[in-house]
């Protein structure tokens, strides 16, 4: 039964429509031009960007500090 629903959960993750490829280019549209005021944006963007990139690896970090502490703290009562 849990293998039915781990397929059901992946094929909706597969089959559900993502827009926001189409939103990139358009970032990008205006981010070519050469007005002055896009300066500002770009940097905006470039700052949203790199925010964006850094939480999975946060995220990751923090799950793999808490699933080594968990693992240290049954050995340590496994010796005792």
């Amino acid at each position: 039964m849990i293998a039915v629903k781990k397929i059901g959960l992946f094929l909706f993750l597969i089959l559900i429509k993502f827009s926001a490829v189409a939103q990139c280019a358009l970032c990008k549209a205006v981010l070519e031009s050469d007005d002055e005021a896009t300066v500002a944006l770009a940097e905006g963007i470039n700052s949203g960007i790199i925010y964006l990139m850094f939480i999975p690896y946060i995220l990751m970090g923090t799950v793999g500090y808490f699933i080594y502490r968990h693992y240290k703290k049954n050995n340590q009562t496994e010796e005792v």
